[in-house]
Order: structure tokens, then C-alpha cells, then sequence
């Protein structure tokens, strides 16, 4: 196995275009798509953005011993679950294949711990608060039913899921957030600022292009 792209970050950074716009860009890359137990929202497509599934399949991944990583949210409609599962789409002995992801940065950390740090290439995209409220309001209006009490909560847990601390301890350093910070920046891996796509995709086409050997 050689690399394994992991596309993250805080709702509303753009990390879902990012995500299509790379699986688009390069075919080469085999997607590992995630597993949920909530609704399928308006314009996604079972098995693209996610395989939707009920709890009781996730209880059979889980008794398989099957399961990286799994996270659960407690949203206004009930407990949504969100998990990583090893279903055969890696193929750890395929030094030639090439992978990407997207989830969150406690996923990464878990799928790093499972398949080793020298094969995952994290993508972490930020943005300032405002420009991701704006962006995180504007889609949910397109929803039939627009739960903008979910929008809040999703805005407040990413708060503390993406914390400082934790970006951290993944070995993620964002310049403008850790001003004077350098020393403890050494050796860490810099996200991706995405005020448009404009701006952070052609950075995130060198790293891929560099690693995958693509001229």
C-alpha cells in the first residue's frame, strides 16, 4: 500500500468539494468511503458520499471486529453514528494503489494507528469562523427541511474536535493559529487554507502529484 490521502477539517471548509474534485482529478485514487447511520440528505448518492446503513449492520461490522474507528453524534433527531470500516477496499499488500478519504481529524488519528503513519498524507483545509457559518447557513437552506439548530451544534463540537491540542497531537500545525509558535511547528504537516477553491486546490495537486509520481 502506498499512500492514503485523508481529506479533513471543520464543517463548511469545503472539504466535501475538495474531496469530489480530487476524485475527479485522479482516477488513480481508489475512495474509502465511510459508513453513517443518518438520513441521506437531498443529492447524495448511496455508497458516494457515504454507505448509509442502519444500526443493525453496524452492530455486524462491530461483532466482526471490522470497525477502525467510530464516532457518534447526538444530534436533535437522535444519536447519528459515523464509522471507518475495514470492508476489503484496502489493499495493504498493493504497494502500487493509491487511496483517498475524508472524515474527521479523530478519524484520521485512528486510521493512522491502523494502517501506520508513513502511508497517510493528511489534507486538513481550515478557514476563518465567519466564512464557514456563511457557507454551513447557505447550504442548509437548499435542504427541504433546513435543521439549522444542527448546523450550530456541528459548529460548536468542531470547536473542540479540532482543537489546538488535537491538531497537535496529529502532528497538524496551522501557521496563522500558532503564531509564535515554531518551534513546536517543526516536523508537522500545514493545512490547507480554503477561503476558495481557487486559492488551496492547485497546493493540495503538488502534494498528490509529488507523492503519486504524476508529471
Amino acid at each position: 500500500m502506498s499512500a492514503i490521502f485523508y481529506i479533513m477539517g471543520k464543517s463548511a471548509t469545503g472539504k466535501d468539494l475538495v474531496y469530489r474534485t480530487i476524485k475527479q482529478d485522479y482516477p488513480e485514487l481508489t475512495p474509502i468511503v465511510l459508513y453513517t447511520t443518518r438520513p441521506m440528505r437531498k443529492k447524495e448518492t448511496q455508497g458516494v458520499e457515504y454507505h448509509f446503513i442502519d444500526e443493525a449492520k453496524l452492530a455486524e461490522f462491530e461483532e466482526a471486529g471490522r470497525i477502525i474507528e467510530k464516532r457518534t453524534y447526538q444530534t436533535v433527531h437522535g444519536p447519528w453514528h459515523y464509522a471507518t470500516i475495514d470492508d476489503g477496499t484496502v489493499d495493504r499488500a498493493d504497494a502500487d494503489k493509491y487511496y483517498v478519504a475524508i472524515g474527521t481529524l479523530e478519524a484520521y488519528t485512528r486510521m493512522r494507528d491502523y494502517y501506520g503513519a508513513d502511508v497517510m498524507i493528511p489534507i486538513y483545509l481550515y478557514s476563518d469562523d465567519v466564512t464557514r457559518l456563511e457557507r454551513a447557513i447557505r447550504r442548509e437552506k437548499k435542504q427541504e427541511k433546513p435543521n439549522f439548530k444542527e448546523v450550530c451544534r456541528r459548529f460548536l463540537a468542531d470547536e473542540e474536535d479540532f482543537s489546538k491540542e488535537n491538531l497537535r497531537r496529529a502532528g497538524i500545525c496551522i501557521p496563522e493559529e500558532n503564531a509564535g509558535d515554531e518551534a513546536d511547528m517543526k516536523g508537522m504537516t500545514p493545512g490547507f487554507k480554503k477561503e476558495s477553491m481557487e486559492e488551496a486546490y492547485p497546493l493540495i495537486q503538488k502534494t498528490i502529484d509529488r507523492i503519486i509520481g504524476r508529471k
